[in-house]
């Protein structure tokens, strides 16, 4: 499976569907007089797409990404299996990504606009475009983990980091613009280096920062985060992943790993594999890893409440 890269611009506009009449087609599969299904939650960050909230799914991804997954149960009932493990792996991101559900015998004219030729289809859009090729046939739980890891990295290195607020329209909507305060311009050419890919030039920015004032807590978890994508670039994640499986107790595959499950929204995950590390290790080799885990905390904050559990699973496992 070849992952397509994560571009925001030159995409197709898709705004105009909204303003369009509620139809159905028969070649699609949708009786000529059905109405359309009603948007829906199917999770906090999963919701069923019909003509009537299309405009507002779309409006969502002006601040992050929203997926669209097309399933037809008439055409291709594996499909409906499918969007559910698509609304799985979605919900483990916790808002990064908001997944709207489209069936297709339903809702004809959405899959006419986007030319969905088949299903399951997925399509990825930001901005209210799509931002990747579509990806065709259905994928297991585990090459759709590894999907939306990649696209969370790439989100991350381009300075993406909005989320989506859990079961609103049904199923969410991406935070406005205004919940957020106004970027300091001290950390400007910070994050315009990150945007631009320049991720050595976003770490010199940070350590300047901290150079000038030691006590700036924004600008240390900056850096943090900055030295996370710098040790990740151009690593290839199975490689990673096979490597650390077959050395559980080495500490640059391990922290290598947990790198990449913390820029994959993975948290959790990243956190408890540095505490067993931690927990099995001693002496120098227990020491890499707990500094490795403490720069994490430091990367998604210390007042994240991951962090405080993770900081007593740290405690407990030192002490």
């Amino acid at each position: 499976m070849t992952q397509q890269p994560f571009s925001r611009p030159g995409a197709v506009d898709l705004s105009g569907l909204a303003s369009t009449t509620p139809a159905q087609d028969a070649s699609f599969g949708g009786p000529a007089d059905a109405a359309p299904a009603q948007g829906r939650s199917a999770g906090s960050y999963t919701v069923e797409v019909d003509e009537q909230i299309f405009q507002s799914v779309l409006e969502a991804s002006m601040t992050a990404p929203v997926v669209l997954v097309f399933y037809s149960a008439s055409r291709a009932p594996e499909s409906v299996t499918y969007a559910g493990d698509v609304s799985t792996v979605v919900e483990e991101y916790d808002g990064r990504f908001l997944l709207g559900r489209v069936d297709i015998d339903k809702n004809p004219q959405i899959a006419q606009a986007l030319q969905v030729a088949q299903v399951p289809l997925l399509y990825i859009l930001l901005d209210g475009r799509p931002v990747t090729q579509p990806i065709p046939g259905a994928l297991s739980l585990e090459e759709l983990r590894t999907v939306f890891q990649q696209l969370g990295q790439q989100l991350t290195t381009q300075g993406i980091g909005g989320r989506h607020k859990p079961n609103a329209l049904g199923g969410a909507v991406a935070t406005e613009d205004g919940d957020e305060p106004a970027m300091d311009p001290r950390y400007a050419p910070a994050q315009d280096a990150l945007e631009r890919g320049d991720i050595d030039a976003a770490v010199a920015e940070y350590e300047k920062l901290i150079a000038s004032n030691p006590a700036d807590s924004e600008a240390a978890a900056g850096l943090a985060m900055a030295k996370v994508l710098q040790r990740t670039q151009g690593v290839d994640l199975n490689a990673a992943r096979a490597a650390a499986a077959a050395a559980p107790d080495d500490v640059e595959a391990q922290t290598l790993v947990a790198d990449l499950d913390l820029l994959g929204g993975h948290v959790e995950d990243s956190f408890l594999r540095l505490v067993e590390l931690v927990r099995r290790t001693s002496g120098d080799e227990r020491n890499k890893a707990r500094e490795h885990l403490l720069g994490l905390f430091a990367a998604v904050g210390n007042d994240d409440e991951r962090v405080l559990k993770g900081r007593q699973s740290l405690a407990s496992a030192l002490f």
